[in-house]
Parts: C-alpha cells; structure tokens; sequence
C-alpha cells in the first residue's frame, strides 16, 4: 500500500533520479538517456507550488511521481512528470498516482490533462480514460515523435 503527498523541495535530486531509472527500465541507451536528463529533472520551484506529488511505501520511500503544469489554454494542465520505480509496476501505484494528479489539477482549475507520452506509456494513459489525440515533438530528442493524448477529468 502507498500514500500519495505533495513533494518537498529537498526532494527534487531524488525524484528526479526515480524518474531516470523508470524511463531507463525501457532500455533506452545511455546516449538517448543523457538527451532525457533535462526532460526528467523535477525542478525545485514546481515542488514549491505545490504541484509535485509523490507515491510513498510505508517506509517513507518514493515509488513514484507526478507533476501537474498549467498550459496557456484554459482549463488544460500537462501532465510534465508521471514516472513510477519499475519494482512497482503493476501494484496499483501507478493508478493511485495519476487519480490524485488528476485531482491536484482539478483543485487548480484543469478540466483535462494534456500527456505527451512514452510509447511504453500510452496503453497505461489508455487504461486510465485517456484518449490519443495525435504525436507531438518530443521534448528531449530531436526528430522523435510522441504520442499525445487527452485526459478529461471528471
């Protein structure tokens, strides 16, 4: 069982590292994963306003992150960070974590999320409700192409 808290700004190094092993555990090469270190950094001033969460074990040890960013359309947030340890793929944390991401972003206003995804990533978002609206540039490596789905909160 993991509980879901706003992160705390000490945390940032350590959350960011969590999201380097999650995208690593793909099998990315060590090139394409030095392109992603920037994209995969959770910085210290989104924590601050409070617009980090973190999935937490009973030991206080993250299992997982999400962060929410407002967009320049109404209503719509981006979804900038969703990443949870491979050791707990498939326990429920993910689905906990991106309900209570949802939910942070409603209180500040979203009526949808925006998610530009990994490959490996979209079925999970498709699991979730989200739909696919078409690909976007990805931020980190030049020349690829992302899913980009839509995520109606309710």
């Amino acid at each position: 069982m993991s509980t879901i808290r706003i992160a705390r700004p000490q945390e940032a190094q350590a959350l960011s590292a969590l999201c380097c092993r999650s995208k690593a555990h793909w099998g990315y090469d060590a090139q394409f994963m030095r392109l992603s270190e920037a994209a995969l950094a959770v910085p210290r001033a989104l924590i601050a306003l409070g617009q980090v969460l973190v999935a937490e074990d009973a030991h206080g040890a993250p299992l997982g992150v999400a962060s929410v960013e407002t967009l320049a359309a109404p209503g719509e947030f981006d979804l900038a960070h969703f990443f949870v340890e491979p050791a707990a793929f498939g326990t429920g944390v993910g689905r906990a974590l991106f309900a209570a991401a949802a939910e942070l972003a409603k209180a500040k206003g979203a009526r949808r999320l925006i998610i530009l995804s990994d490959p490996n990533a979209a079925a999970f978002y498709a699991r979730m409700g989200a739909s696919a609206i078409g690909d976007a540039p990805s931020d980190a490596i030049p020349g690829r192409r992302l899913p980009l789905l839509r995520y109606e909160i309710p």
